[in-house]
C-alpha cells in the first residue's frame, strides 16, 4: 500500500533549550532563517506525501500560523514590491494539507503517535521527529519509503553512532549486521556501551504499519512514566518483520545545543549566499 500520510510528534517542551523554548516552541527555532519543523514538512513532501498531522501540544499555536495564511503580511510585502519573499510566504502555505491533534498531556512518544489513529486509519504511515534533521540527496523518509516497498514491512531510519555513543539512543538487536537492511530482533533503549550489542541507533524515521495502534493501546507506561514508541515497536517485532534501514544523510540532533549549531553552521555553507562571508569568518578564528 502506498504511504500516504505522515505524522510529526511535535508536543515536546524543549526543556534542553530553555529558556527560550519557555514560551517560543522548539520546533520553531531556526535553522538560520527557516523553522526546523518546515525541514522536515519539505523532508515530507519531497518523498511525494502531501497529508501531514503535526501532534502539537499547549503553547504550540506558531506552528499553526506559520504554516496558515497571513494576509496583513503578503499584503505589505506585495505593496512594497518584495516579491521573492511574498513568492516565499505563499510557498511555505502550500506545501502541504496540514493537519493538527493536540497532545494534551505528556504521556511519551508513544502516546503522541497514537493521537494520529483517527487520521491514519488502517494504513501505513510515515513519523518524523522535529528534532532529528537530516541533510540527503534524496529525503530520508523517501529512502524508507522504498525499503517498505520492498520489504512490505515496518522500517525504522538508523546509523552508526559509535558504540560510545549508543547510550543516547534506541539500539538494534539483529541477527546479522552485514547489509544496509537487517531484521529486528529487538530494540534496547539506551544501553550501556559495555552491554550493547551494536551501535546501529534508531534516529527519528520510521514508516510504520497500523497494527502499531492496537499495541500502543496495550502498551503500558514504561521509561519515565511515559509510553515508549521502543516499547510497543518491539512487540510489533516479536509479531512481524520489522526492518531497520542505514539511510544515507548528515544528520543533526538539533534538539541539543551542539547539534543545533552544527546544523546552523553546515547549512549556512551550503548555501551561496552565506558561504563566502561565512568562510571567510572562520578563517580569522584562532582555534
Amino acid at each position: 500500500m502506498k504511504i500516504r500520510k505522515a505524522v510529526i510528534p511535535a508536543a515536546g517542551l524543549g526543556t534542553r533549550f530553555l529558556p527560550v523554548t519557555k514560551v517560543q516552541p522548539k520546533e520553531m527555532l531556526p535553522i538560520i532563517d527557516v523553522p526546523t519543523i518546515q525541514h522536515v514538512v519539505e523532508e515530507v513532501v519531497e518523498a511525494g506525501i502531501k497529508e501531514i498531522l503535526i501532534i502539537t501540544g499547549r503553547g504550540k499555536q506558531a506552528i499553526e500560523d506559520h504554516f496558515d495564511k497571513n494576509p496583513e503580511l503578503e499584503d505589505l510585502l506585495k505593496q512594497k514590491g518584495k516579491t521573492a519573499e511574498l513568492n516565499e510566504v505563499c510557498r511555505i502555505n502550500d506545501l502541504a494539507d496540514i493537519f493538527y491533534v493536540r497532545q494534551k498531556e505528556p504521556l511519551g512518544l508513544g502516546h503522541a503517535v497514537l493521537c494520529a489513529k483517527n487520521f491514519i486509519g488502517q494504513e501505513p504511515f510515515a513519523v518524523l521527529l522535529g528534532d532529528d534533521l537530516v541533510y540527503s540527496e534524496v529525503p530520508v523518509i523517501g529512502q524508507l519509503i522504498r525499503v517498505y516497498e520492498e520489504k512490505k514491512g515496518t522500517v525504522l531510519g538508523c546509523q552508526r553512532v559509535g558504540i560510545e555513543n549508543i547510550q543516547k539512543y534506541g539500539a538494534v538487536e539483529a541477527d546479522d549486521y552485514s547489509g544496509k537492511v537487517v531484521r529486528v530482533r529487538s530494540l534496547v533503549e539506551k544501553p550501556e556501551p559495555a552491554k550493547a550489542k551494536s551501535d546501529l541507533a534508531v534516529l527519528g524515521r520510521y514508516v510504520i504499519e497500523p497494527d502499531i495502534f492496537k499495541i500502543l493501546e496495550e502498551t503500558p507506561p514504561g521509561a519515565g512514566a511515559e509510553i515508549q514508541l521502543t516499547d510497543a515497536l518491539n512487540t510489533l517485532a516479536a509479531r512481524q518483520p520489522v526492518w531497520a534501514y542505514e539511510f544515507a544523510g548528515r544528520r543533526y540532533d538539533v534538539g541539543d545545543r551542539l547539534g543545533f549549531l552544527e546544523a546552523t553552521i553546515d547549512y549556512s555553507l551550503r548555501r551561496a549566499d552565506l558561504a563566502p562571508g561565512l568562510t571567510a569568518y572562520l578563517k580569522t578564528l584562532d582555534i
